[in-house]
Order: structure tokens, then sequence, then C-alpha cells
């Protein structure tokens, strides 16, 4: 086989297994029993369900030979955006889930919060 097509179905195989991961994201999101846990499959399904296909892609474009010297800038533009997501999507996730964790949002069922304590000792000591 060529090495452009075993690239082509590398990159099908990557897409397909973010679809995947966004599939199980979105199960998550209406599974799940409460908005800190929920976050988790957002996560999931922002990094895996938007980084693995953009992956995907950039190895499928690099395998299209019609596409010229195209090929080089798609896949770099894919591999630049799949970058960026997964920098910044765990720490979107984590500023969402540290304010409602500040702004006192309920959790059901009760779990163990070790930031509970954190909260009690710095508002005795602030007043």
């Amino acid at each position: 086989m060529e090495v452009n097509v075993i690239l082509f179905i590398i990159g099908c195989i990557i897409t397909f297994i973010g679809a995947l991961c966004d599939l199980i994201g979105s199960l998550g999101l209406l599974r799940f029993p409460n908005f800190f846990v929920r976050i988790h499959a957002a996560t999931v399904g922002t990094l895996g369900g938007a980084v693995y296909p953009l992956f995907g892609i950039a190895l499928m474009t690099l395998a299209c030979d019609f596409l010229g010297i195209a090929r080089y800038l798609m896949a770099g533009g894919a591999l630049v955006t799949a970058l960026i997501i997964a920098l910044t999507a765990p720490a979107g996730a984590h500023a969402l889930a540290r304010g409602s964790h500040r702004a006192r949002i309920p959790v059901y069922p009760k779990v163990c919060d070790h930031l509970e304590e954190d909260y009690f000792i710095k508002k005795v000591y602030r007043g």
C-alpha cells in the first residue's frame, strides 16, 4: 500500500474515534447527575470530539495529492486549531468548575469535597 492510502485510513479512523467521543460526551451531558460531573463530559466532548477529528483531517489532507500545496496549509491550520483547543478547553472547564464551586452550587448526591474545608478556613480567618 502507498503511504498516502495508509495516512488516509489512519485519518478516517481518528476522525471516527472523535465522533465516538462526541457521542459519549453528549450522553454524559444527559445522564450525569450534577453540574460538576457534566463539565467533565463536556470537556471529553470538546477535546475528544474536536481535537481528534482535526488531527484526522490533517492526516487526510496530507494524503490527498490532488490538493497540491494547499494540503500543507490545510493540515497546518487543522493542527494549529487542534493545539489551541487542546490548550484552552481544560482551562475553561476549570474556570467554570471553580466559579460554580465558589458560588456554592449544591452538589447532589453529596460527595467528598476537599475544597469545603479550605472555604471554611478562609471564611473564619477573613471574618
